[in-house]
C-alpha cells in the first residue's frame, strides 16, 4: 500500500510494536504509560501482546495492499477506545490527585483514537475489496469459535466477575482486558460479514502475534500457578497454541493463502483467484 496513508499506517504499527516490545519486558517508564494500578508482569505481557496483535494486523493490510481490510482494523479501535475512553475519564473524576493527569491524559490519547478510527473506517469502506480469494472453511469455523469464546468471556471480565483470567487482576483491569477481548470479537465478526481471505488475514496476523508473546509465559507458569486457576490456564494455553498453528499455517505455509506483498495496490495479479472448493 503506497502513499501518505500507507506510510502514516506503518509508522503507528512501528509504534505499536515498540511499544509491544516495551510492554513485554515490562519496562518501567513504557509501562507507566498505561495509567492503571495493579498490574503484574503477566498483565503487561498481555498488553504487550496487544500491541503487538495490532501492529500485526496493520502491517499485513499493508503488505497485502488491500486499503479495504484496513476498516476492519479501524472497527476494533473503535470498539477498544470508546469504552477505554469513559473509563479512564471516570477513573480521573475519582483519582487523587498525583494519578488523575495521566489518567486524563490517557483519555484524551483514546480519544483522539476513536477519532482515527472513525476517519480510517470511512477512508477504508469507500473502495471494495480486490482479492477474489474466499476464506477457507477452517477459518470460518475457528472464528465462530473465537467469537463464541470472547463474548462471554469478555462481559464476565468487563462486569469483574473473578478468576476469568489465569493470573491475578484487579476489578479496574479486568474491565478493560474485557473490553479489549470484545474488540477482539467485533473485529473477528467483521472478518465473517464478508467471507474472503482479504478480510480475515489481518485477523490472522494479529492472533499470531498475540500468540507468539503469551505462548511461553504460559507453558512456564503451568507448574507454578495455584491449582484454583489452573483449568483456566490450561484452556487458555491450548487455546493460544491452537490458534497460533492455524494463523501459521494459513499465513505462511498455506501457498494460496500465504502473505504476498503487493507492489502496486489494487492490482490483482495472476495467481489472485479464488480457490477451488477443495481447498478453501
Amino acid at each position: 500500500m503506497r502513499g501518505p496513508v500507507g506510510t502514516l499506517l506503518l509508522m503507528v504499527a512501528a509504534v505499536q510494536a515498540v511499544l509491544g516490545v516495551l510492554f513485554a519486558l515490562d519496562v518501567s517508564w513504557a509501562v507507566a504509560l498505561f495509567p492503571f494500578e495493579g498490574r503484574t508482569p503477566l498483565s503487561n505481557i498481555f498488553i504487550g501482546s496487544i500491541f503487538l496483535a495490532a501492529a500485526a494486523s496493520t502491517w499485513w493490510a499493508v503488505a497485502e495492499g488491500s486499503r479495504r481490510a484496513i476498516a476492519g482494523i479501524a472497527l476494533d479501535y473503535i470498539a477498544i477506545f470508546a469504552p477505554f475512553t469513559i473509563v479512564a475519564f471516570l477513573a480521573a473524576s475519582g483519582a487523587p490527585a498525583d494519578r488523575a493527569p495521566a489518567l486524563v491524559a490517557f483519555g484524551l490519547s483514546t480519544a483522539v483514537a476513536i477519532l482515527v478510527g472513525f476517519w480510517l473506517l470511512r477512508w477504508a469502506i469507500a473502495v471494495p475489496w480486490t482479492d477474489p480469494r474466499p476464506l477457507p472453511a477452517p477459518v470460518r469455523a475457528a472464528f465462530a469459535v473465537f467469537i463464541l469464546a470472547l463474548v462471554p468471556v469478555g462481559t464476565a471480565l468487563v462486569v469483574q466477575v473473578p478468576n476469568i483470567l489465569p493470573w491475578a487482576v484487579t476489578p479496574e483491569l479486568s474491565t478493560l482486558f474485557g473490553l479489549m477481548f470484545l474488540g477482539a470479537a467485533a473485529y473477528f465478526a467483521f472478518g465473517l460479514s464478508d467471507r474472503r481471505w482479504e478480510n480475515a488475514g489481518g485477523q490472522l496476523a494479529g492472533f499470531l502475534a498475540y500468540d507468539l508473546v503469551l505462548a511461553l509465559p504460559f507453558i512456564t507458569r503451568l507448574p507454578t500457578i495455584d491449582a484454583a486457576l489452573l483449568p483456566n490456564l490450561v484452556l487458555y494455553t491450548l487455546v493460544v497454541v491452537g490458534s497460533g498453528i492455524l494463523a501459521f499455517y494459513y499465513l505462511v505455509g498455506h501457498a494460496p493463502t500465504r502473505l504476498r506483498i503487493r507492489t502496486r495496490p489494487g492490482v490483482s495479479r495472476p495467481d489472485d483467484r479464488p480457490l477451488p472448493p477443495e481447498v478453501a
